[in-house]
């Protein structure tokens, strides 16, 4: 391999794991400022715990030698010796690490749903447990010979499209967010308008870190193509993101009144998620018009907690969840030379779309939903009313936020 597809398979590593900060500045000032700290402790909390099992079992899981088993052995590398001392072994670590940052995102993710009102202790247990039985396996069905990676060939229809994690990374961590929600249940006082993001100049911070990122995010694992297709997986990142902005903030501005830098920072996210399964699939026209599609409807999905009574703290469901079943369905009507409109009018990509969407829907939601109930019943994962009152980052992390003194 060349030593600039090399280098850039090393950027697009750290640009990814970057975005693991940029999503607790994100999340980050979308909180009280007395949950600041909890909420971007348990970002950080995921970098560290799933860097490690990743690099213990969760690569040898996320592969598999043929599509009927569950996952790869996950000790068949105990702490990836082997992969080292192989004779590729620079490269094939270099794969693994872009791989765990992936791992390490997704869980972090889930995190939105559940601010304000988590023990820190639950939730890094919640977080390796999952990890361990959902993302690790479920990386392995899409991108790892698994079975929706070969549900294509297994019905006779076109190959499941999820460049980048549409359902591995987005309809995952959705699903698992909404359980978390209904498990933990509502804040105290849950209400339309019970807070307001306490840094604004935080949350757009964290949106441009993510955005930045989300290039790597992308495009990083071009670098094992020969950055072939990079060029309309950049440009589509590009303009479906900026398409899901304006979408949002039209829909901000008609049902509101006004368009909000918070909302601009939150189309922006629904736009990247929407384009994360597609970007190497739709001719940049078709992404611009998937992105505004995405900002609009994410902006009204994330209502929906107010009308169905789950308390989603920070959007992941109506952002996350909702964005990537939009970008993955929606190659089954666009996607280049196999969608419905694209394609000679064939419904097998929507077909084999859906069923690996919903698929992992349905698996990440129970097993995330039993795990936080075991949790919630044994060790408690909800903190106390009168902690979350007080403030969660003095009573689980012995911090605050903003130190301020009058001189």
């Amino acid at each position: 391999m060349d030593t600039g597809s090399i280098a850039w398979g090393l950027t697009a590593t750290a640009l990814v794991l970057f975005m693991t900060p940029g999503v607790a500045f994100f999340y980050g000032g979308l909180v009280k400022a007395k949950s600041v700290i909890s909420m971007m402790m348990m970002s950080f909390g995921a970098l560290g715990l799933i860097s490690v099992l990743w690099i213990l079992y969760g690569f040898n899981m996320s592969a598999v030698s043929n599509p009927a088993q569950f996952s790869g052995n996950p000790f068949s590398d105990f702490g990836l010796g082997k992969l080292a001392l192989g004779e590729t072994g620079s490269i094939d670590l270099l794969g693994a690490t872009y791989g765990a940052t992936f791992a390490i995102i997704t869980v972090a993710l889930i995190s939105g749903a559940v601010a304000d009102r988590a023990k820190f202790g639950s939730w890094m247990i919640f977080a390796g447990i999952w990890a361990t039985l959902v993302y690790f396996p479920v990386a392995a069905w899409v991108w790892g010979g698994g079975w929706i990676m070969e549900l294509g060939n297994t019905l006779g229809l076109p190959e499941v499209i999820d460049y980048a994690g549409g359902t591995a990374v987005h309809t995952n961590a959705g699903a698992a967010a909404l359980a978390l929600a209904l498990v933990l249940g509502k804040r105290v006082g849950f209400q339309k308008g019970i807070t307001k993001p306490h840094n604004v100049p935080l949350v757009l911070i964290g949106a441009s870190i993510l955005w930045f990122g989300w290039f790597g995010f992308n495009a990083g694992a071009e670098w094992l193509n020969g950055l072939a297709n990079v060029g309309i997986i950049v440009v589509n990142t590009l303009g479906a993101t900026a398409a899901a902005i304006l979408g949002w903030m039209l829909v901000e501005k008609f049902k509101d009144g006004k368009a909000t830098s918070v909302g601009a920072a939150s189309g922006a996210v629904a736009g990247l998620v929407a384009i994360t399964p597609a970007c190497a699939s739709l001719e940049p026209g078709w992404a611009l018009l998937l992105g505004a599609v995405a900002g609009a409807v994410c902006a009204l999905a994330v209502e929906l907690k107010f009308k169905l009574g789950f308390d989603d703290s920070l959007d992941v469901v109506g952002i996350h969840l909702v964005g990537g079943i939009i970008g993955t369905l929606y190659l089954g009507f666009f996607a280049i030379g196999t969608g419905l409109f694209t394609g000679g009018g064939n419904l097998g990509q929507l077909a084999v779309q859906a069923i690996a969407a919903f698929s992992v829907l349905v698996y990440s939601f129970v097993i995330a939903y039993l795990l936080g109930l075991a949790i919630e019943k044994t060790i408690g994962f909800r903190i106390k009313n009168e902690d979350e009152l007080a403030g969660i980052d003095t009573s689980v992390h012995g911090e605050d936020g903003y130190a301020l003194e009058r001189v």
